[in-house]
């Protein structure tokens, strides 16, 4: 009597099965994985710009001082000695003096600018757009200052909002509010009028 021997393995068909299969669920998920990769690009770097305005006026608070939030350059690099105050760039700086040239000093509460806090985008702000705008929506700004009662001080042409997108189409884009009264708020440009993260 013969005996087959037990096949092991796969055959060359469920290979081929298997190959499709991969194939059309990866060609399904890259764009939508591409897509989500490029909105949490956005939302990353507008929660470090909403959370630096939160830390000035914080600190206004706490100091009882003026404290003024600069946008400032490089865009996608570190502030250094070169810095220069920005309205289109993610990196900023929280200083009670303008810290344009100075962003490389260590923090200090003599020293001007006196600065409390830097932050560059380094390769955070690559492929995204940033725009500082005064409260026409036209003005180009580049910082807001908070009074001891943690409320926007009215000095000539302030930021009132900014805007974060992604260079490619179809991605988010988000808006960092500043009220008169000092509160930040984030919004989405995208999403309909009733919808609680509707911008106003």
């Amino acid at each position: 009597m013969l005996t087959r021997a037990r096949q092991r393995g796969f055959n060359l068909i469920e290979v081929i099965v298997t190959v499709a299969v991969l194939a059309l669920l990866l060609s399904v998920g890259v764009p939508s994985m591409a897509e989500w990769i490029r909105n949490t690009h956005v939302r990353n770097l507008a929660e470090t710009i909403q959370n630096g305005l939160q830390k000035a006026r914080t600190e206004s608070l706490r100091r009882n001082k003026v404290v003024t939030f600069w946008m400032v350059t490089p865009a996608t690099g570190i502030p250094d000695a070169t810095c220069a105050l920005s309205s289109v760039s993610g990196s900023w700086v929280i200083a009670l003096d303008n810290p344009s040239g100075k962003c490389d000093l260590d923090p200090s509460a003599t020293t001007a600018p006196r600065l409390i806090e830097v932050y560059g985008a380094g390769s955070a702000g690559t492929g995204i757009t940033v725009a500082g705008l005064a409260s026409d929506g036209a003005t180009a700004a580049n910082s807001v200052s908070f009074n001891g009662f943690g409320q926007a001080v009215s000095t000539g042409t302030q930021l009132a909002r900014i805007d974060v997108a992604h260079t490619l189409s179809g991605a988010r884009r988000l808006r960092i509010q500043i009220s008169t009264g000092g509160g930040v708020r984030m919004c989405d440009q995208d999403v309909g009028a009733t919808d609680p993260r509707a911008c106003h």
